[in-house]
């Protein structure tokens, strides 16, 4: 009846059984009195942690990635810590750790991190990217933190365009399909591709 094991270290010989017999009959009325008063102050466990109570949650990684969070000198951890209010902890396996009183400040941590180390999807659509840079043969799209592709002119739009200056320019925001990754890494986009998908 709640007592599964005892252990008991002592200094003298030998202890009456009367008088182990007593100090457990007290222990369990004391017992009782704790857990009639913990249940008149709370019935049953809150279905929901309080806002003021730190949380933490974990994400996995690529060991390798780890590097591209914590950034040069400590720069991107620091901003993320300093934008989102969490604290984020990272283990040399590629555990990332995040912890805040708030809720929405881990998301926006995690969600950073995930941006961070996230691999490019050939076939998928990335929606409100900047351009880097337009050249005469195509422009540069960053798809996602420190990835970049070209959009080559015939992948801008249906229609023959001879100047890529007369589709974009530095800091438009497009949306692009990766179509492929070459066998150098390199990311092939194409503005056309996204715009039939999302028809």
């Amino acid at each position: 009846e709640g007592v599964t094991a005892l252990q008991m270290d002592m200094k003298v010989h030998g202890l009456p059984v009367a008088v182990l017999k007593q100090a457990l009959a007290q222990a369990k009325e004391g017992r009782g009195e704790i857990l009639r008063h913990m249940l008149e102050t709370m019935s049953e466990p809150r279905t929901k942690l309080s806002k003021y109570a730190p949380q933490v949650e974990s994400i996995k990684i690529n060991p390798d990635k780890i590097r591209d969070v914590i950034g040069k000198g400590g720069e991107t951890i620091n901003k993320i810590i300093a934008e989102t209010g969490a604290t984020i902890d990272i283990k040399d396996d590629g555990m990332v750790m995040i912890a805040s009183p708030d809720q929405a400040s881990i998301e926006a941590a995690m969600q950073w991190v995930r941006n961070l180390t996230a691999e490019p999807e050939v076939g998928k659509v990335y929606e409100n990217c900047r351009v880097v840079s337009v050249l005469d043969f195509g422009a540069f799209v960053e798809i996602m933190p420190g990835h970049e592709g070209l959009v080559h002119v015939s992948e801008m739009k249906e229609e023959r365009v001879n100047k890529p200056s007369d589709v974009v320019k530095e800091g438009d925001r497009v949306d692009v399909k990766l179509v492929a990754i070459d066998d150098r890494g390199r990311l092939q986009l194409s503005m056309r591709a996204a715009a039939k998908d999302k028809k």
